[in-house]
């Protein structure tokens, strides 16, 4: 092998492995796991879901967060941050969920609302029937 098919055989081994994660990259530009299925019901009478009881509190559950918001609503948003993997926290003085590691905000349907987040995150459907909340989505 001559030196110059050498240097070919390396720059066509380097370009396709730089074309390959440029399109794995494509596929999930977060880097961030996709927010979980979800199809689980929570017991309010639980100790563990007493939190849900009171306007402001959350509780996390299978990949998602689940808060009892401040207009009286159940919401159901994925736990994972989008920016880069935090878990986020439910914040009742703003009526919105907030990702602590960098400050990224969404509004109670998931939308971005302050970044640096620029994607979402998921919303489930929350039916309530007497003490139990189902979430699903």
């Amino acid at each position: 092998m001559t030196r110059k098919d050498f240097l070919i055989n390396i720059g066509v081994g380097a370009g396709a492995t730089f074309f390959l994660s440029c399109l794995g990259a494509c596929s999930n530009p977060t880097g961030i796991p996709a927010a979980p299925s979800a199809n689980f019901t929570l017991d309010l009478t639980s100790p563990a879901n007493k939190p849900l009881l009171t306007k402001g509190g959350f509780v996390y559950q299978s990949g998602v967060i689940v808060a009892y918001t401040t207009k009286g609503a159940y919401v159901a948003l994925s736990q994972t941050c989008t920016h880069q993997g935090g878990t986020v926290q439910y914040d009742p003085s703003s009526d919105s969920f907030f990702c602590p590691a960098h400050g990224s905000d969404f509004s109670d349907t998931g939308t971005v609302n302050v970044g640096p987040a620029s994607v979402g995150l998921k919303e489930y459907t929350v039916t309530k029937s007497g003490s139990t909340l189902h979430v699903q989505g």
